[in-house]
């Protein structure tokens, strides 16, 4: 069965509008080389025949321990290793998701799916994916959502309003991680902030080991 690092910690998202194909995973790699455990293959423009070649390229250029998820396309995460996928607000359902994945050779995939306020997060348990992802915290460099920021007070309600582990996600650079950590969340995604050319493994050493240094309260939250 396939079980998601608790918590999940930074999660990277490769992302072939950020660097090029070719380059993701040698960048997966070192990522994972500075303690990364979670990783999403974000390809929007890609063909599915070439998303699922790169797919199982990263796969491969991964540890065995390293979760690997496939942004929007369950039939791609079907058919190569991933271990599952994350679907957005107008993707497929996250019950669709699973009946897609669904293998006989395969147990359950692990199924994320994007919300944007506290008030969604609170309802997402009524999908029963198995995290949540919450944003944009921040302005994003790297996509543009239409949506207001939730910043730090927006992103503890969502944190407050569900069961599910949340990840953090929107803009988020290396000095922020302690700030966004210390809200209750269980994960914090990166991309930009990570996927620099010459300095994959460093960025991502900086973001685990801040992440790191801050343990959780027994009520959900946590103190540097």
């Amino acid at each position: 069965m396939i079980r998601m690092p608790s918590p999940i910690g930074i999660y990277a998202i490769l992302d072939t509008g950020t660097l090029p194909l070719a380059s993701l995973p040698a960048a997966a790699a070192a990522l994972a080389a500075g303690g990364i455990r979670m990783f999403q293959v974000r390809a929007k423009e890609v063909p599915g025949g070439e998303m699922a070649r790169l797919v199982r390229e990263i796969r491969a250029a991964l540890p065995d321990d390293a979760v690997l998820l496939v942004n929007d396309r369950a039939d791609v995460a079907r058919v190569t290793d991933a271990d599952g996928v994350h679907v957005g607000d107008q993707d497929i359902l996250v019950s669709d998701a699973r009946m897609v994945l669904a293998t006989e050779r395969s147990g359950p995939r692990l199924v994320g799916l994007s919300t944007h306020s506290p008030e969604e997060a609170g309802r997402a348990g009524l999908s029963a994916p198995d995290y949540i992802g919450v944003g944009p915290i921040f302005s994003s460099r790297t996509k543009s959502t239409g949506r207001p920021e939730l910043g730090l007070a927006g992103l503890r309600r969502a944190v407050e309003a569900t069961s599910l582990p949340v990840v953090a996600i929107g803009g988020i650079g290396l000095a922020d991680v302690a700030a966004v950590r210390q809200t209750g969340a269980s994960g914090i995604a990166m991309i930009a902030e990570l996927l620099v050319a010459g300095e994959f493994e460093a960025r991502a050493r900086m973001a685990v080991d801040s992440f790191a240094r801050c343990r959780r309260e027994p009520d959900g939250g946590a103190i540097g």
